[in-house]
């Protein structure tokens, strides 16, 4: 069995290198063990460019932020002749918002994938939550070390029980030392030794260790409390050695300088076993509670110390039946009363040592093999699930969040409602459409008293001539006296959907009276998104009223000028309508297709399909739907810009596919229909919904390490009308 492991590898100093290490030396020893054919190499993630001196094992190395070097990873494993892979995670080793560029790689390997979780929170980000749901989505299994995380893995992450293992953290096997001499520190001779190790930060709680010895000095002046490690790497980089000094200037205070002993240093193994077994008690006075793994606990309790510390998940599960002893967080008198029982007490103190090293031979690295099988069992049941998804139910929530009694908010700051930012017509000629295709569905008279909220707006917006401002301050100012062709089209659009859909006689009166009034501004539109959203509004008017040939007539004049403009811009490989690639392109051939279906006109659908193949070369080049973003747009002879990709234009797509579909019953359309849709559920270039099903929101853009996760009006009404549509088709 041939193995790739992804993860941080010494000499890279941390918790999750040192495990690494450790879980490759067990697996490879059970492997001799049970006369295994095992071969594993490792893939070393590089922090901020970092460059470290790696043993042969390490073939590849990504630096974290460097999306091309994920990618290029995946290539590697696929073609390495590796049958597993298996990937140790922790959010902070990875690049991008909460380690999500490591999901460009995941979706790229071909092989089964196995994740240990070395952190499962119980109250995550959204971004956290999504990231770990898609990872293990990817992975064939996941590990954890404690049952606290399969628990939150099930309950928070809503992961089933059957892809979860629990593995405890493994531990040095100290029996090998047990006939060893221990060589003790010349500082610890005649000394009572209190140790804590690891990576130092304020996260640790040091000083309330420090501030409980003075009490424990006045019994045991002997007693030597060694603080063995380096400052973390991220602290340096923010802090330096603030915290240090800090402690350093605490134990002066104290007057305990005699008794406390600074190790800045990083210890290898070896010399890290030698400490523990030299010491008497072992102590993590730890601040935060949230800690589900802590691999310097593991390797004391391993080890023999009788361990006192905080009650952190870890701490709690790990010391339970009496293994070691918890004292409340910050309370430096247990604390001292405890150091100072033990001491008092040397069979109690031994007792505790005791149970400490039986319950470490339970969980030493070369008996752990578990992780050997785990991986033959994911080769053995591989099943690639990458590309299934779950259509989450519809809820109106942030829809009515954003709405006032006057309309639609246009913006939100997260998923609370910018009000500053006002209304527009844009937006609520939209909502309009989306809640007429909703209350035809569903029948909620939610949706119904939405109708004529947004209905009112548009009343509100109209100008005498048949034009329509756009923009209203939320101080009800009129910000604009005739908006862009746009927000007209758009405005058409919702009244043509209304006519043919009206949910009562009343409103149907009321949305065509608006609509024939407006017929005069028709020949007013300059561009082709005005002229697009109108002639969909035609479109639907036609449906309801097909005799009324003077619709026919105004479709066809506006299917014409899209035409022309196809023609004018259309040359060698640049089939548009445009010399540009900007928003909401999938409506463009989506007039085409419906002036092609009521007009019957050949032309017209060999526009829509030469421009609809244009889309899909410079949209779906990856297997899945790949924007246009708006950092910069997509000029002829310019470059695609990936990021800063935004909902309407993944709505647009699935309106242009229900079009063509509509038009030709082309199960081809079908199929890019569904995969445009799933672009908000994370069949994405980050792998991450789009949609929050938490707020009922949608995240207003997709950008390069993370994403916007302002849920503004334009975009949850985006991924609510492709869900109206879309959900037919899934």
């Amino acid at each position: 069995m041939k193995v790739i492991c992804i993860g941080n590898y010494p000499p890279r100093k941390c918790g999750i290198a040192t495990f690494t290490e450790n879980m490759v030396k067990s697996m490879m020893t059970a492997a001799e063990i049970n006369h295994d054919d095992l071969e594993i190499e490792i893939i070393a993630m590089n922090d901020h460019n970092q460059v470290y001196d790696y043993s042969e094992k390490v073939v590849r190395v990504i630096n974290d932020q460097v999306l091309d070097e994920y990618l290029s990873a995946a290539d590697f494993i696929n073609q390495s002749g590796a049958e597993v892979c298996l990937l140790e995670h922790e959010y902070g080793i990875f690049g991008g918002d909460s380690g999500l560029l490591l999901l460009r790689l995941l979706r790229r390997v071909n092989i089964p994938i196995v994740t240990t979780l070395h952190t499962v929170l119980q109250s995550p980000t959204f971004l956290q939550k999504e990231v770990l749901k898609t990872i293990a989505k990817y992975s064939s299994k996941l590990v954890v070390m404690s049952n606290l995380a399969v628990k939150f893995l099930k309950e928070v992450f809503e992961i089933p029980e059957n892809k979860i293992l629990r593995i405890e953290h493994g531990v040095p096997d100290y029996k090998n030392y047990a006939n060893k001499e221990i060589i003790k520190p010349k500082e610890f001779l005649n000394r009572k030794v209190i140790l804590t190790f690891g990576l130092i930060g304020r996260s640790k709680g040091i000083e309330v260790a420090l501030r409980a010895l003075p009490k424990v000095v006045e019994k045991h002046p002997d007693l030597l409390y060694v603080i063995l490690g380096k400052t973390h790497p991220h602290v340096i980089k923010h802090a330096g050695e603030e915290y240090r000094e800090f402690l350093a200037q605490l134990t002066k205070d104290l007057k305990i300088e005699n008794n406390v002993l600074f190790e800045n240093r990083y210890v290898d193994e070896e010399e890290l076993i030698n400490y523990l077994l030299a010491s008497d008690i072992y102590i993590t006075p730890y601040h935060n509670k949230a800690q589900i793994t802590s691999g310097t606990l593991a390797y004391a309790v391993g080890g023999g110390s009788a361990v006192i510390s905080t009650p952190y998940w870890h701490a709690e599960e790990l010391l339970a039946n009496d293994t070691g002893i918890l004292f409340d967080f910050g309370d430096k008198k247990h604390l001292s009363n405890i150091i100072n029982d033990l001491l008092d007490h040397p069979e109690k103190l031994k007792g505790y040592q005791k149970r400490a090293y039986q319950y470490g031979l339970k969980i030493a690295w070369p008996i752990i093999d578990q992780y050997n099988e785990c991986l033959k069992e994911a080769i053995d049941q591989f099943e690639d699930q990458k590309d299934s998804f779950k259509i989450p139910p519809l809820k109106r929530l942030h829809l009515e969040r954003m709405t006032d009694k006057t309309g639609i908010i246009q913006f939100a700051k997260g998923s609370l409602p910018d009000y500053r930012t006002g209304y527009c017509l844009d937006d609520n000629a939209r909502a309009l459409l989306l809640c007429l295709r909703a209350y035809k569905r569903f029948k909620d008279d939610n949706f119904l008293q939405l109708i004529y909220r947004y209905s009112t707006y548009l009343i509100y917006m109209r100008n005498s001539n048949g034009s329509y401002k756009n923009y209203l301050s939320y101080n009800k100012e009129f910000l604009d006296q005739i908006g862009s062709d746009d927000a007209f089209g758009r405005t058409i659009w919702a009244l043509g959907y209304l006519i043919r859909y009206a949910p009562n006689d009343s409103i149907l009166q009321i949305g065509h009276e608006m609509f024939v009034r407006s017929l005069g501004w028709f020949n007013e539109l300059q561009h082709v998104r005005g002229w697009a959203n109108t002639m969909l509004g035609l479109y639907h008017y036609i449906k309801k009223y097909p005799d009324r040939e003077e619709f026919g007539i105004r479709l066809n004049e506006l299917a014409k000028k899209m035409a022309a403009a196809f023609y004018k811009y259309s040359k060698d490989d640049w089939n548009w309508y445009e010399d540009i690639l900007t928003y909401d392109n999938g409506l463009l051939p989506a007039a085409m297709y419906r002036a092609h279906e009521v007009l019957h006109n050949d032309e017209y659908l060999e526009i829509a399909e030469k421009s609809t193949q244009f889309l899909e070369r410079k949209c779906f080049t990856e297997g899945y739907l790949r924007i246009i973003g708006n950092r910069e747009w997509y000029p002829k002879f310019g470059e695609f810009a990936i990021y800063g990709q935004q909902p309407i234009d993944a709505a647009a797509m699935v309106i242009l596919y229900h079009a063509k579909y509509q038009a030709l019953q082309s199960e081809d359309a079908a199929t890019k229909l569904k995969i445009c849709f799933e672009w908000f559920l994370g069949k994405n270039d980050h792998s991450i919904p789009m949609y929050d099903e938490e707020t009922g929101g949608c995240n207003d853009g997709l950008e390069e390490f993370t994403i916007n996760r302002n849920q503004g009006a334009e975009s949850t009404i985006s991924y609510i009308h492709a869900y109206l549509i879309a959900s037919d088709y899934h």
